[in-house]
């Protein structure tokens, strides 16, 4: 089940899950990144395999009727039997050929969906997840009720929480600390199952820092 649920906040993702395994916690403490379906790349890979495997067999076909085989590949099977392997074309196909593969390859073993921060998991047969412009703004939303914070920027990946504020009247030493308590207490209320670290940036306005 994707989308967020009838009482889920925007920015949630939840989705039916199987049983953890042992070291996946019901607190979230080994709680897994959400893996992406990856449906451009292996559309575009399909379409592209479909295409090439149709052309090859009309090739085939059309030689078995006793018909000449395209022109491309009569000169793509010359081309392979006369070029040496140091040849630089057949240098720079291999070298193409090694970086597509490493990419799908890349692609099949990480997770992606990076913008999802997964959440605790009280409820073994659910997964949910946050998303980071969400958390983003409800950290902000909290920072800027601080009292002297005038403006805040705030960017979270998934191991901080970078925040940027100025304030225009109160010591910044008092500022600061206020905000750290105020996101550290949100942070704590996300339910992540690992929470970025606040880093809080103070200064005043015109200052840059």
């Amino acid at each position: 089940m994707n989308g967020p649920g009838p009482g889920a906040p925007s920015g949630t993702v939840l989705e039916k899950a199987p049983p953890p395994a042992p070291d996946d916690g019901a607190t979230g403490g080994g709680a897994r990144r959400f893996w992406s379906a990856r449906r451009i790349p292996a559309g575009l890979l399909a379409l592209l395999l479909l295409a090439v495997t149709a052309l090859f067999l009309y090739d085939i076909a059309a030689v078995r009727a006793d018909r000449p085989a395209m022109a491309w590949r009569r000169e793509l099977a010359d081309q392979m039997a006369g070029r040496p392997l140091d040849d630089a074309w057949v240098r720079v196909g291999a070298g193409v050929a090694t970086v597509l593969g490493l990419w799908l390859l890349l692609l099949a073993l990480t997770p992606g969906l990076r913008s999802l921060l997964p959440m605790r998991r009280p409820h073994p047969d659910v997964r949910a997840g946050l998303d980071r412009d969400a958390a983003a703004m409800v950290l902000r939303d909290r920072a800027m009720e601080v009292a002297g914070v005038r403006s805040v920027r705030v960017r979270v990946t998934r191991r901080r929480a970078a925040v940027r504020a100025v304030s225009h009247f109160r010591e910044l030493d008092e500022v600061r600390a206020d905000l750290r308590a105020v996101l550290a207490d949100t942070v704590g209320r996300m339910a992540l199952a690992r929470p970025p670290v606040p880093a809080v940036r103070v200064r005043r306005p015109g200052r840059k820092g």
